[in-house]
């Protein structure tokens, strides 16, 4: 039983710290969702009459990539993305302040996680400190409900790029060209969603660890 609950304890503290490196290293990059016009670029027919030989050596490219935060051009400084907390008057559509509305959603619900991970952490270090099944049960707690908090944001990033990109196509008058448009997720989304799988893992570690080490207390003092 002890080598078990050693074994867990090595595997919760890693899986944890794993978890915790990773959201952070999602939430701190920005290669969420990835939008590549490279095709597009090179230019079929109808790209080379809208925007003639002349102009199109000049055109800026239009590729870019953006985190929780801001979204960044090839050749142009990141630009920070609107502030979804601004109180001030401003008249939008109800589509924009749906997706503003999403946007503050998950900037809170993915730094949260990293919080109880924190407090997670403390917990779980004071309970194999202490070998105190309520303490790691607790801990074993913060981490599924962090987890639980990772994948809320997670989901609910997902569907406001779902929610953006229709609110693009409304805007957008040349929607034939989107076709040459490569829109995808990226890799600071992976992330997310290791880190989410880590997270779980940690909390599943704990509570098992909780019980195996009331059961040990208790055939202690049984004996």
């Amino acid at each position: 039983m002890r080598v078990h609950l050693g074994a867990l304890a090595g595997a919760a503290a890693l899986t944890g710290a794993l978890s915790f490196v990773l959201l952070a290293a999602a939430i701190g990059t920005d290669f969420w969702y990835i939008i590549d016009t490279e095709r597009l670029e090179r230019g079929g027919p109808g790209v080379r009459g809208r925007a003639g030989a002349a102009n199109r050596s000049q055109l800026e490219p239009l590729s870019s990539h953006s985190g929780l935060w801001r979204t960044c051009r090839v050749q142009s400084p990141c630009a920070p993305l609107m502030n979804p907390f601004w109180q001030e008057n401003v008249t939008v559509s109800d589509s924009s302040r749906q997706l503003l509305t999403m946007h503050g959603t998950f900037v809170i619900l993915l730094p949260l996680s990293l919080i109880l991970m924190v407090f997670g952490g403390m917990t779980g270090f004071l309970s194999f400190l202490l070998r105190v099944s309520i303490l790691l049960l607790l801990t074993g707690t913060l981490f599924l409900f962090g987890a639980l908090v990772t994948l809320a944001g997670m989901s609910v990033y997902i569907a406001y790029s779902a929610a953006a990109f229709q609110e693009a196509l409304c805007l957008l008058e040349e929607r034939a060209l989107l076709d040459q448009v490569d829109i995808r997720f990226g890799w600071s989304l992976a992330l997310g969603w290791i880190s989410f799988v880590t997270e779980l893992f940690t909390g599943v570690a704990f509570v098992v660890a909780a019980r195996v080490l009331s059961l040990r207390q208790r055939q202690d003092q049984a004996v």
